[in-house]
């Protein structure tokens, strides 16, 4: 990770922003905090932000109408999202609008920190995204048919229920097989296996 890497925390909580300011600063990274998107897209002109990472719902605009503003002003720059809301939908619309990670509180301190240093590593062109694309794809590979159809049901944000009437099965069932997934792509949790397949196959799903 570039030594003068910035990360730009956006969060209108003031105690979670003054905690991941902490963490980031503890882990030998530049911060500079925002209550607010607005606050940083008027920012935006005079920095080089090496990553964002910013709450999903906050007053004025939202974390997910950041990342359509920064998709259409074309900044590149990555975006790991955080949210206490999460769910499989709006991980897929992050994921789609361009976000490097998606990632629910409460959250790991070391997987965030993580998540930030390879969103960055990515954006200065570091090959990981190249070496861990082709593993997700070998992990979808191994996939059974059944399992396949389980996992583009919860892509999809179907619950088991939807996901069972529509293959003809019972939930119980669909639960074997989401384990099944989840075990065989090495995903901790929805949001993690949403962004695996957007990684993998691309935006377009």
């Amino acid at each position: 990770m570039a030594a003068d890497a910035v990360v730009h925390v956006i969060d209108d909580d003031d105690a979670m922003r003054e905690s991941l300011s902490f963490l980031f600063d503890a882990a030998g990274l530049t911060t500079c905090v925002y209550d607010s998107p607005l606050l940083f897209l008027e920012a935006l002109p005079l920095a080089e932000p090496a990553c964002v990472v910013t709450d999903v719902r906050m007053p004025q605009m939202s974390g997910l109408d950041l990342l359509k503003r920064l998709r259409e002003s074309r900044h590149a720059c990555p975006v790991v999202v955080i949210t206490g809301h999460g769910d499989v939908p709006m991980a897929v619309e992050a994921m789609k609008l361009g976000a490097a990670d998606f990632i629910e509180k409460p959250f790991n301190d070391e997987a965030l920190i993580a998540a930030v240093r390879a969103a960055v590593e990515r954006w200065a062109g570091d090959d990981r995204s190249d070496r861990e694309r082709a593993a997700i794809a070998q992990r979808l590979a191994a996939l059974s048919k059944r399992e396949r159809e389980v996992l583009d049901g919860l892509i999809a944000g179907n619950a088991n229920k939807t996901i069972a009437f529509d293959l003809g099965i019972s939930p119980r069932t669909v639960e074997v097989y989401r384990a099944n997934v989840m075990t065989k792509m090495q995903a901790a949790s929805l949001s993690e296996l949403v962004r695996m397949v957007l990684l993998a196959e691309g935006p377009s799903l």
